[in-house]
């Protein structure tokens, strides 16, 4: 359980912060679906893993802001928006309002998931299962994922050991993190292979991890460019990856 305090306090902070933002400029609530599906390499090929979701029931997992359950609904997804801290679903509540879509917002862990066997057609989650034990939430996943439902999950990777040392010891937008979370490993990956019957990893920046430290601009599309080229003709190479793609299927 101080785990999981952590975590709460940790994101209510965080969404508390933003909060004051939102509340002098309003507009920053709208959702530029183009802008979003673009804002990470690895976000437009996720979304295409999930396919044609118009009209079914999708788990928005660690909702957050709930950008991505915006762009879900406006697609004619059914979503239900589930995250553990109270301070970021108010933003959801706010962002979906300023966005005049519907979703259903739930306060939950996402260790015990309350809602019954097969209840979802599609999951997605960015930046979630690295937050879990996924010797537990793997099977509770499996179990509200209908049988041939797909999961599309984003996740930072930690299989770089040079990447992991930048990580832990240089400064970089975004760093914030809590105490207990760490990168996605294969171990990781096992686990969710013990109870799904297919899991796929696709890796995302290999030379794009430096526009972390770069000023967003002229080097992003060459490297995103190099890293599509070289990850397609070296695949080994994905191992070394910033971030993951996982597709899993019920």
């Amino acid at each position: 359980m101080d785990r999981l305090v952590a975590e709460q306090t940790f994101h209510d902070q965080q969404a508390l912060h933003r909060a004051v933002t939102f509340d002098l400029r309003p507009e920053l609530l709208q959702v530029d679906d183009e802008a979003y599906l673009r804002h990470e390499s690895w976000i437009r090929y996720a979304f295409k893993v999930l396919g044609d979701i118009h009209g079914l029931p999708i788990l928005d997992l660690g909702c957050g802001h709930a950008m991505a359950a915006v762009v879900l609904a406006r697609r004619g997804a059914l979503v239900t928006a589930l995250d553990l801290s109270a301070a970021y679903l108010s933003e959801a509540r706010r962002r979906a309002g300023a966005n005049s879509v519907h979703l259903n917002l739930l306060q939950a862990n996402g260790e015990r998931l309350p809602f019954a066997d097969s209840s979802f057609d599609r999951v997605w989650g960015h930046a979630i299962l690295h937050h879990l034990d996924l010797a537990i939430a793997a099977p509770e996943l499996r179990r509200v994922l209908r049988p041939g439902g797909i999961a599309a999950f984003c996740e930072p990777w930690g299989e770089n050991p040079l990447l992991n040392a930048a990580r832990r010891w240089l400064p970089y937008r975004g760093k914030g993190r809590t105490p207990d979370e760490q990168p996605l490993r294969r171990r990781d990956i096992d686990k969710l292979r013990q109870v799904f019957s297919k899991v796929e990893v696709s890796g995302f920046q290999l030379f794009g991890m430096l526009g972390r430290a770069m000023p967003v601009g002229r080097l992003r599309c060459p490297l995103e460019s190099w890293d599509h080229l070289l990850l397609r003709q070296l695949p080994v190479l994905k191992r070394l990856c910033r971030y993951v793609v996982i597709e899993v299927r019920g």
